[in-house]
């Protein structure tokens, strides 16, 4: 018979499992920022993507430079693309909106954690009136496609083609290109289970942070929506280009004294080899 209600969560880890972190350490990587060696540092301009690495070991900052404004965020593992962000699992995981102390987890079948959310300024807003919260695993990235189908308009500047554009120099395509983190991004589920945006609510300064578990390639867009304030699709929409702003990106080195003891994470210990090439079946 079951312990747990129909409400608990499906995934449950028990003692020792990568779903809890150790909070000691992790707390003091977000924390310790006298300890951080600044590597690099940009800003992402309006409607425009842009990738960079990161090591392991590494954390990067994204945050608000003129107010607020949502930014989707691509994650693969640097040395073997295949190896990318997995959205739907880390929302199994952990939750459809994550924050400080939840992990990014990759696709099958490596299924490890990519990154470690450090910090988060937004961690407070908690779950608003209308059932909103932030840092979104829920939707995915805004696109041509979509944009020509509800529009009848062509334009190139959507969080898809934005990232396309910001991994080719690295030799990824369209096709590399997967669903998203939409940081800074306020969502959730209507009455009719529907999905909706709200207005972002970060301000100037605002920030993530996320610990790089393995070398990492990492792609943002800026959305062409801004901060989401206005419209892109249905009654009242319009081109929200006047609530559109950059989001800026640092990289920083952790003391190594913060890093004792770390490794990085192996992939997934299953080595099966799915039922294939069995004499009977177990049933």
């Amino acid at each position: 018979m079951s312990t747990t209600g129909p409400t608990d969560a499906a995934y449950q880890g028990g003692p020792g499992s990568p779903l809890h972190v150790d909070r000691d350490r992790y707390g003091a990587i977000g924390t310790d920022t006298a300890r951080r060696t600044l590597v690099e540092e940009f800003e992402i301009p309006i409607r425009s993507g842009r990738a960079w690495t990161v090591p392991a070991g590494h954390v990067m900052r994204l945050y608000t430079v003129d107010g607020p404004q949502v930014g989707d965020l691509n994650l693969w593992h640097r040395d073997n693309p295949r190896e990318r962000f997995w959205a739907a699992r880390t929302r199994q995981l952990h939750a459809a909106h994550v924050t400080r102390f939840d992990r990014l987890w990759s696709t099958l079948p490596y299924l490890r954690p990519l990154a470690t959310i450090v910090a988060d300024t937004l961690e407070s807003y908690g779950v608003d009136d209308d059932g909103g919260r932030v840092h979104d695993t829920l939707g995915s990235r805004c696109d041509p496609y979509v944009n020509r189908m509800l529009t009848g308009a062509d334009f190139d500047f959507h969080c898809h083609s934005n990232l396309v554009r910001a991994v080719a120099p690295y030799g990824l395509t369209e096709f590399d290109v997967h669903d998203v983190l939409n940081v800074f991004q306020c969502t959730g589920l209507n009455e009719r289970d529907e999905y909706f945006m709200k207005a972002c609510p970060a301000r100037v300064g605002d920030h993530i942070e996320l610990f790089a578990e393995v070398d990492l390639l990492a792609a943002l867009s800026t959305c062409p929506g801004g901060d989401l304030s206005i419209p892109m699709w249905g009654p009242g929409a319009r081109d929200p280009i006047e609530v559109c702003r950059p989001i800026g990106v640092a990289v920083y080195a952790v003391d190594e004294e913060l890093l004792r003891g770390w490794e990085p994470p192996a992939r997934a210990a299953y080595a099966g080899a799915h039922g294939t090439g069995l004499v009977s079946r177990p049933y």
